[in-house]
């Protein structure tokens, strides 16, 4: 009997990434490979690349060079947005054979014929006007949750983002598609569901270049509320000026979505914001979290914010700070403003110096700490459901309440995948919540 191939995966970047590796996992074992840990040694490494995180280069470089420590003669491919955006630089890596574009990366199968190592990387990367079709993508790595992908690409096109670049146009799967594999990931056990894509709010845009919305996200999350056997379904990250008062209004309401959502904000002053060609002023982004608390006061907002745009004076950066800092919401995703190739932001003036840019994600990374803390503070002493992971840190496994509280219990393997009823009593050192112990949760 033939030992099977091995295939190892590394993904770098969102859960959008994640969804699509964990696809093309499954087309490795439809064709008969088996898949093995990273320091396993495999017969063929796919590398999943990101292009917003910083310092892409280094991370696929160090990937690579660790796969083939570990399996010196290994097939080495790198897909996703890097790969999209940089082949030419990619497929120069020592060790790399194979560069795949947006438009193939789904089609790997076709590039691989006997592994033997090239002395120079094939590459396969059509125009990212040729990436116009979707597909279906979710992820099952872990028992408790998945993620979903429901959109891929983006219209927007705000001053100092890449993504369009690398993913091409705003498309969508249809509902029918999207519910199918919902019902597939309830049967498998998973208990929560995460939707995901690039811009998920302007859902419902079809394929091939049809810009006409065939459905609302509105109208996907109410099909999905319906499909058995899911205890709960979050929302990635939505565009506020697409997180209409009817979605919000559906969440409030609904058994399935819960109280918890990320909304990107990238400055609270509406100069940058200008700048940044966003599609909003920060009056609308106060409207969107005073009418979430209104309906939902337990409700977990997390903001995404870049310091140290092009032009952001100090006087700016503390706008957006006092902002935030009276914004009834939970967390920050900071990130630092790095120059992009071919993006209109990388042209312009009034550069913010690298310390300066470094000070300001500081403050804002103490604020998001501040915040957080007082978000679980206001829940102490309370009841919550919590969906128990299956991690192990130290002796200490994970759970996640509805709304988005992190909490931390000794470890118990009875516990992964469920969820129990928990009164949370305190904050730890960690920063994360603690509650009473395993053997009581279990006898309740």
């Amino acid at each position: 009997m033939n030992t099977p191939k091995k295939v190892s995966f590394y993904t770098l970047g969102c859960k959008l990434n994640f969804s699509e590796t964990s696809t093309i996992g499954r087309l490795f074992t439809e064709n008969g490979y088996k898949q093995v840990e990273f320091h396993e040694g495999a017969d063929v490494y796919v590398i999943n690349t990101c292009s917003v995180t910083e310092n892409a280069d280094k991370k696929c470089k160090k990937v690579v060079k660790e796969a083939l420590k570990y399996s010196p003669k290994a097939y080495i491919v790198i897909i996703g947005c890097y790969a999209q955006l940089k082949p030419a630089e990619i497929a120069e890596i020592p060790g790399v054979d194979l560069v795949l574009g947006a438009a193939e990366k789904f089609r790997l199968m076709d590039f691989i014929n006997d592994l033997t190592k090239k002395p120079k990387a094939e590459i396969h990367n059509q125009p990212i006007a040729e990436a116009n079709t979707f597909i279906s993508s979710y992820s099952i790595g872990d028992r408790t949750r998945a993620f979903l992908k429901v959109q891929d690409g983006c219209d927007y096109t705000c001053s100092f983002c890449t993504i369009p670049l690398a993913r091409g146009a705003s498309r969508s799967d249809t509902v029918t598609n999207i519910v199918q594999s919902a019902a597939s990931i309830a049967a498998s056990g998973v208990k929560e569901i995460v939707l995901t894509g690039v811009n998920i709010g302007d859902y419902g845009k079809g394929e091939h270049g049809n810009k006409k919305h065939e459905n609302t996200f509105l109208e996907l999350v109410q099909a999905l509320d319906k499909v058995e056997g899911i205890e709960r379904i979050r929302i990635s990250s939505i565009e506020p000026n697409l997180l209409t008062n009817e979605i919000i209004e559906f969440v409030a309401q609904s058994g399935k979505f819960v109280p918890h959502f990320h909304i990107p904000l990238q400055s609270g002053n509406n100069k940058i914001l200008g700048l940044m060609r966003r599609r909003y002023k920060r009056e609308l982004y106060t409207e969107r979290v005073a009418k979430i608390k209104s309906l939902m006061p337990d409700c977990c907002i997390g903001v995404d914010v870049i310091v140290g745009f092009p032009g952001e004076t100090k006087e700016d950066f503390l706008d957006t700070y006092n902002f935030l800092n009276e914004l009834d919401i939970s967390y920050l995703h900071v990130f630092t403003y790095s120059e992009r190739e071919n993006t209109p932001a990388a042209e312009f003036d009034d550069v913010v110096g690298g310390s300066e840019r470094a000070d300001r994600s500081k403050m804002l990374h103490i604020l998001s700490e501040k915040k957080r803390r007082y978000f679980y503070k206001q829940h102490l002493n309370k009841n919550f459901q919590v969906l128990f992971e299956a991690d192990c840190k130290e002796g200490k496994m994970h759970g996640f309440t509805r709304n988005y509280i992190k909490v931390s219990v000794k470890y118990d393997p009875v516990l992964v995948n469920e969820l129990k009823e928990v009164q949370l009593i305190s904050i730890n050192n960690e920063g994360d919540v603690d509650i009473k112990e395993a053997e009581e949760i279990l006898t309740h």
